[in-house]
C-alpha cells in the first residue's frame, strides 16, 4: 500500500507504524511469530519513510481505555 501511494508524482507523507508495544497493543517485528515486519522496515529505511514506534513515540494507544 505504501509503495502504491509513494508512486504518485506529488509530495506525500509516507508513515509506517511499527507495533512495538505488547502491553498496550500487539507487538510484531522482524522475528515475531505473527505479523512480521521485516520487508516493510527495510523498505521504509531505504526509501526514507517515517517509521513511528508505538512504544516510544505514543503516550496513548487507546484514549478511552480504563486505567
Amino acid at each position: 500500500m505504501l509503495q502504491y501511494t509513494a508512486a504518485g508524482g506529488r509530495l506525500r507523507f509516507m508513515g509506517l507504524v511499527h507495533h512495538t508495544d505488547a502491553v498496550r497493543e500487539f507487538a510484531y517485528d522482524r522475528q515475531s511469530p505473527f505479523g512480521r515486519l521485516d520487508k516493510a522496515l527495510d523498505e521504509a529505511t531505504q526509501r526514507k519513510w517515517t517509521v513511528v514506534d508505538m512504544k516510544s513515540d505514543w503516550n496513548t494507544i487507546y484514549p478511552f481505555q480504563k486505567k
